[in-house]
């Protein structure tokens, strides 16, 4: 059974794959990005440079900020999913 929370998230993958897409240029549709993808490596293949713009551009839209130095940015940034997660739980707007 999903809770309210879950559906916020599952709402939130979809804003934030559409983020990503828009923000990085991705030739792939919102829809189409896999939220349970890894987004280093074999999943969407971002690199370091594409993951700062994806920072700047959540700070940007959800007013806080994605730090460089946080220790758990490989958790954060493991999958769409994870972000949307960590999105939902520290977005002020």
């Amino acid at each position: 059974m999903s809770s309210p929370a879950d559906a916020d998230v599952d709402t939130l993958i979809l804003e934030v794959a559409q983020l990503m897409v828009t923000s990085l240029n991705l030739d792939i549709a919102a829809a189409d990005v896999d939220p349970d993808a890894p987004l280093y490596g074999d999943g969407l293949d971002l690199d370091s440079i594409d993951i700062l713009e994806v920072a700047l551009a959540v700070s940007k839209k959800y007013g806080f900020q994605l730090r460089a130095d946080n220790e758990n940015n490989a958790a954060i940034y493991a999958s769409l999913r994870s972000l949307a997660q960590h999105i939902a739980a520290h977005r002020t707007t």
